[in-house]
C-alpha cells in the first residue's frame, strides 16, 4: 500500500481538484451533532464526531427504487445513481462498510449495493475518540482496507495519505503535485506519537471476550425479560448502526396501466411487523426475543461466521437509544461486571 504526504493547507485545493469525479459529501454540523451532507470544502468541519447515520445511507439508501414494470417486462434503476466522494469516513464506519461488503457482494450480490459501491469514492480521516467510542475494543479503531484514501492525523502540518484502491491512486493523480513521497523517520514518528495519545482518549471499556460462548450460556436468563420491559421498540438502535441491513421490499402497482414498481426501505428485526407472517401470526413477538435476536447476531453469531463482531463500536447505540439499552450495558450486565437491568 503506498502511502504520500499531504499538507493540510492544501486539502482544499485537493478536494476541488477531484471535483470532476462526483458531488462532495462530508460531515457538517447539525444541531449539536453532525451529518454527511453535500458540502463545500470550506464548510467541511475537520474535528467532526461520529454522525447521525453511518455510511450504509450512500450504499443502502433509506428508501429507493428497484426496478419499475409492466406487462412488456422490468427495467431496473441503476442508470440514475449518482456519482459521490465522501469525505470524512471514520475508522468505525469504514469498518462497518466491510461488513456491508461482505453480506451484500460475496454470497448473494446485490447489483444496487454494488453500483453505488463504485460510483462513492471513500476517503477516510483520522478521529479522536469521545466518551461513547469503543471502536479500541472492537479492533476498529484502525482500517486498512474498504477506502479509497485515508488521511492520519499527524499532529502536526501535514497528513500521511494511504492509497488504499486503484480509484484512490486515480483521485490522488487529480492532484499529485500536491502530494510527497518523502516521509521522514521523524514523520514515522510524529505518526506514531499522534496514535498514543489517541489511544489513552478511549473512556469505555468493554470486554468482549469469549462473547459468544456467554450469549449461548445466557439464552435463556431473565435479564431479557427485564429488557423487554424496558425497550421501546422504536428500531433507532437498527438505524443508526453500521452494520444493520434488513430491508423490506414493497410494490406500487397501477392495476389500469398494467404497471407498477418495487421500492426497498430499511426495516429493523426490532419493529414488531418484522416477524409477522400471513395469518397474523408473528413468531417474535415479546420484545425480550426480538432483542435478544438482535445483540445475538451482533455479539455472537456475526463472529462465528466471520471471527469477528458485527459492531465496531462507534458508540451510536449509546447515544442514540433513549433508555440505555446498547452494547455496553448489555456486556457488562451479562459478565455480572454491572447490573444495568434488574
Amino acid at each position: 500500500m503506498r502511502i504520500l504526504k499531504l499538507k493540510k493547507k492544501d486539502l482544499k485545493k485537493f478536494l476541488e481538484s477531484i471535483s470532476s469525479f462526483g458531488e462532495l459529501w462530508a460531515p457538517v454540523k447539525k444541531g449539536n451533532r453532525w451529518a454527511f451532507q453535500p458540502t463545500a470544502p470550506d464548510n467541511i468541519d475537520l474535528d467532526a464526531g461520529r454522525t447521525i447515520l453511518p455510511l450504509k445511507k450512500f450504499m443502502v439508501p433509506q428508501k429507493f427504487t428497484m426496478f419499475k414494470y409492466n406487462k412488456e417486462g422490468y427495467t431496473p434503476e441503476l442508470s440514475n445513481i449518482p456519482s459521490r466522494i465522501v469525505f470524512g469516513a471514520h475508522p468505525c464506519d469504514i469498518a462497518g462498510l466491510n461488513i456491508l461488503d461482505k453480506l451484500f457482494t460475496e454470497n448473494f450480490p446485490d447489483p444496487y449495493y454494488i453500483e453505488r459501491r463504485k460510483k462513492t469514492a471513500i476517503i477516510g480521516l483520522s478521529c479522536l475518540p469521545d466518551e461513547f467510542c469503543f471502536c479500541n475494543e472492537t479492533g476498529t479503531d484502525t482500517v486498512e482496507e474498504g477506502f479509497d484514501l485515508f488521511l492520519s492525523e499527524t499532529g502536526t502540518d501535514f497528513y500521511l495519505v494511504w492509497i488504499g484502491s486503484s480509484l484512490g491512486d486515480d483521485l490522488m493523480r487529480m492532484a499529485e503535485n500536491l502530494f510527497s513521497e518523502d516521509i521522514a523517520f521523524e514523520d514515522i514518528q510524529k505518526f506514531t506519537n499522534w496514535k498514543k495519545e489517541r489511544a489513552k482518549k478511549f473512556k469505555v471499556n468493554i470486554d468482549l471476550t469469549g462473547m459468544p460462548s456467554i450469549f449461548e450460556l445466557s439464552l435463556n436468563s431473565k435479564i431479557w425479560d427485564k429488557i423487554g420491559e424496558r425497550c421501546l421498540a422504536c428500531g433507532s438502535c437498527s438505524m443508526v448502526c453500521p452494520t444493520c441491513n434488513c430491508y423490506d421490499v414493497k410494490d406500487t402497482v397501477e392495476l389500469r396501466e398494467c404497471k407498477g414498481e418495487r421500492n426497498r426501505c430499511w426495516d429493523s428485526c426490532t419493529l414488531h411487523e418484522y416477524s409477522l407472517v400471513a395469518g397474523g401470526h408473528n413468531f417474535r413477538a415479546n420484545r425480550s426475543d426480538r432483542l435478544r435476536l438482535w445483540y445475538t447476531h451482533k455479539l455472537e453469531s456475526f463472529i462465528g461466521a466471520y471471527g469477528k463482531p458485527s459492531c465496531v463500536g462507534c458508540g451510536r447505540c449509546l447515544v442514540t437509544c433513549p433508555v440505555d439499552i446498547n452494547a455496553y450495558t448489555l456486556a457488562k450486565t451479562l459478565r455480572e461486571e454491572e447490573v444495568f437491568f434488574k
